[in-house]
C-alpha cells in the first residue's frame, strides 16, 4: 500500500511549534520565487527585443533615416554644447570635448546595445546644473576634494543603484507615471531652454557691446526663421514633399544661414561671440581620460554617496520620461520597449563617465520625441484606421498627449474626401539614425569640423534654445488647457472633451501643475538646486495620491490626465494604472 505524503503545511499543523514550521514552509516557497524574480524585468525586456534586432538594422534602409540623422545631430549637440558653457567657464574642468564624447558614448551604447534605440540620450541641462552645484558646495570646503576624483565617485554610486534598480524592477514604478507628471516636467524642461537662451544672450554684453547686439539679431534671425519653416510644413502650400523638406531640414538650414550671416559685412566687423573649443580630443587642462577617482580621500566617499542617490533619482524620472514620451500613444510602434534593461545600460554609461571625466548623459527631452515624429511615415489611412485612432486618442487629445514639441498633425481639408488625408501610419523603427548622430559627434571632435563649430556664433544656439523651447511649449499639455480657457468658446470644436470639465475643475488641474511647476524652477535657481530632482519625483505620488482626492469626477480626470504611452508600450512596467 503506498504512503500518502502530506504536504509540509498538513505536517506543521499537526505538530508542535505548528506556527514556525509553517513560517518556515512559508519562507521556503517565497525565497525561491524572490530570487526568481531578480532580474526578471531585464530578462523580459532582452526576450522581447531580441527578434527584432537585426530589422532593427535591415529597417534603416529608408529615406526617412537621412533627415532624422540631420534633424537630431543638431538639435542634441549644440543645446548640449550651450547648456555646458556655464559648467565649462565655471568648473574649469570640462570642454567641448567631453560633452562630445559623452553624446557619442551614449548614442553608440543605446543605439547598438539598447532596447529602446529610439531614445536619444545626451548632455541635459539638468545634469549640467547638478554638476555645477556639486563644484560650488564642494569648492567652499577648506579641504575640497579634487572635483573629477569626487564626481566619478557620485557617478559610481548613482551607477549601482541604477543596477539595483533594474534588477529588483524597480521601472516597474512607471505605471504611476501619467501625462500629468510628464506634462509638467515637459514644461519645466521647455522654460528651462528659454531661459539659457537668454543666458547665452546676456553674458556676450560682459564683452563687445555692439557684438551682443549682432547676437541677438542673429538669435532673433534663427528663431524667426525656424518657425517660419515649421509654418510653411504645417499649411496646405506647395506640394506634400516641399511640405515635408521643410519639416525635415527647417532647422538646419535656419542654423547654417543664421552662422553665415554673422560674416556678411558690418555683422563680421562687430566681431559677435563665437562657440568656445579646445584641441581635438584633448581633455580640459591637458589631463589624461583616465580618472582615478578611486584615490579619493574616504570621507569623501562616504559625503559622495547622497549625491548620487539625487542623481539616480533624476535620471530615474528624466531617462524613463523621456523613454515614454518617444515611444507615446500618438506614434504607431510595432517593435517592444524595454525600461529594465535600458536603465540598466544608464547605470553602465554613468559609470564609464565618472571613469573619463565627462558629464553623464541621459535621456532628452525634446530631442527624444523629436526624433521618432521625424522618422514617422505618412500615408492615407482607411476608414477603419481613422475610426479606430479616433476612438483610443479622442478622450485624451487635448490633455497633451502630443507634448514636448513632437506634435503629429492630421492635414485637415473640408475641400478633399477623408482618404486623401495624410497621417501617420508607421515609424521607421532602426538604430541607423542615432548611431550616425552620434558618430557625427566623433567627427566633430577632429581638427577641421572642431574649427567649423569655433564659427558658430553664440547667438544663433540662443536663437535655437528659443526655438526648442517655443516648439516644446506648443505641444505640451498645460499650454493646450491655457490657450483652451481663453479661446473664445464660440470657435471651439464642439467635439473638444474638455467641454465635459468644469471650467473650475480644468482651472484646479493647471494650477496644481503650476504651483508644481513653480516649485521647480525656483528651487533649480536657488542655493538648494542640488535638490530639484526631488521635488520632480514628488509629482507622482501627487498625481497618484492626492490629485484623486480632490473634487475631480472620475471622467473629468480621464480627460484632464491619461497614460503618457499606449498599452504595448507599457507592457514592460506592467500596465498602466491610470487609462483614459
Amino acid at each position: 500500500m503506498p504512503v500518502k505524503v502530506r504536504p509540509m503545511e498538513e505536517q506543521a499543523r499537526g505538530s508542535p511549534g505548528s506556527s514556525t514550521l509553517l513560517q518556515d514552509a512559508a519562507t521556503t516557497r517565497q525565497t525561491p520565487s524572490f530570487f526568481r524574480r531578480l532580474g526578471a524585468g531585464i530578462i523580459s525586456d532582452v526576450r522581447a527585443r531580441t527578434p527584432w534586432y537585426f530589422s532593427d538594422w535591415t529597417d534603416a534602409w529608408n529615406y526617412r533615416v537621412v533627415p532624422a540623422t540631420a534633424l537630431i545631430f543638431f538639435a542634441n549637440v549644440l543645446p548640449g554644447i550651450a547648456f555646458s558653457l556655464d559648467l565649462i567657464e565655471t568648473t574649469q574642468q570640462y570642454t567641448v570635448a567631453e560633452v562630445l564624447i559623452s553624446s557619442f558614448m551614449a548614442a553608440f551604447v543605446f543605439s547598438v546595445f539598447g532596447a529602446q534605440p529610439l531614445t536619444i540620450a545626451g548632455v541635459t541641462g539638468p545634469i549640467t546644473v547638478f554638476n555645477k552645484t556639486i563644484y560650488d558646495i564642494i569648492n567652499k570646503q577648506p579641504d575640497a576634494p579634487n572635483y573629477l576624483h569626487f564626481v566619478g565617485w557620485v557617478y559610481l554610486w548613482a551607477a549601482i543603484i541604477h543596477w539595483v534598480t533594474a534588477i529588483l524592477n524597480w521601472c516597474n514604478f512607471l505605471k504611476y507615471v501619467t501625462l500629468f507628471s510628464c506634462d509638467t516636467f515637459g514644461f519645466y524642461v521647455s522654460w528651462v531652454y528659454l531661459q539659457y537662451g537668454v543666458q547665452v544672450i546676456t553674458r556676450q554684453f560682459s564683452g563687445d557691446f555692439e557684438g551682443a547686439l549682432v547676437g541677438i539679431t542673429l538669435a532673433l534671425l534663427m528663431l524667426v526663421t525656424s518657425f517660419l519653416f515649421q509654418c510653411l510644413s504645417e499649411t496646405t502650400l506647395f506640394h506634400r514633399h516641399i511640405r515635408r523638406f521643410f519639416s525635415d531640414y527647417g532647422m538646419p538650414i535656419s542654423l547654417i544661414a543664421a552662422s553665415g550671416m554673422a560674416y556678411w559685412g558690418r555683422f563680421n566687423a562687430s566681431n559677435p561671440t563665437m562657440l568656445p573649443v579646445g584641441g581635438a580630443f584633448q581633455a580640459a587642462n591637458g589631463r589624461t581620460w583616465l580618472v582615478k577617482f578611486w584615490e579619493l580621500d574616504g570621507k569623501w566617499v562616504g559625503i559622495a554617496l547622497p549625491f548620487g542617490i539625487i542623481l539616480w533619482i533624476l535620471f530615474f524620472f528624466d531617462h524613463n520620461v523621456s523613454s515614454l514620451i518617444a515611444q507615446g500613444s500618438q506614434f504607431p510602434l510595432r517593435k517592444p520597449p524595454g525600461f529594465h534593461y535600458d536603465f540598466f545600460l544608464l547605470g553602465i554609461t554613468t559609470f564609464i563617465a565618472g571613469l573619463i571625466g565627462v558629464p553623464a548623459p541621459n535621456g532628452l527631452i525634446p530631442q527624444a520625441p523629436i526624433h521618432t515624429a521625424s522618422l514617422l511615415v505618412m500615408g492615407n489611412p482607411s476608414q477603419k484606421d481613422i475610426d479606430e485612432e479616433e476612438q483610443i486618442t479622442r478622450p485624451s487629445s487635448h490633455s497633451g498627449n502630443n507634448s514636448n514639441g513632437a506634435v503629429i498633425k492630421m492635414e485637415k481639408s473640408f475641400d478633399h474626401p477623408v482618404s486623401r488625408r495624410e497621417a501617420p501610419i508607421a515609424v521607421v523603427e532602426q538604430r541607423v539614425s542615432n548611431l550616425a548622430q552620434g558618430s557625427l559627434c566623433l567627427v566633430l571632435l577632429t581638427g577641421p569640423f572642431l574649427h567649423i563649430l569655433g564659427l558658430v556664433p553664440r547667438g544663433v544656439l540662443a536663437g535655437l534654445f528659443w526655438f526648442m523651447g517655443a516648439a516644446a511649449l506648443k505641444g505640451n499639455g498645460i499650454t493646450i488647457k491655457l490657450l483652451y480657457l481663453i479661446r473664445d468658446k464660440t470657435l471651439t470644436s464642439p467635439d473638444d472633451p474638455l467641454h465635459k470639465v468644469r471650467k473650475s475643475r480644468l482651472l484646479m488641474f493647471v494650477a496644481v501643475q503650476l504651483v508644481a511647476f513653480g516649485a521647480t524652477f525656483v528651487v533649480t535657481q536657488s542655493i538648494a538646486a542640488i535638490g530639484f530632482p526631488v521635488i520632480i519625483l514628488l509629482l507622482v505620488p501627487l498625481r497618484t495620491y492626492v490629485i484623486p482626492r480632490l473634487p475631480f469626477t472620475q471622467e473629468e480626470l480621464s480627460i484632464l490626465d491619461g497614460p503618457t504611452a499606449s498599452p504595448f508600450t507599457m507592457e514592460s512596467v506592467g500596465g498602466s494604472l491610470h487609462t483614459a
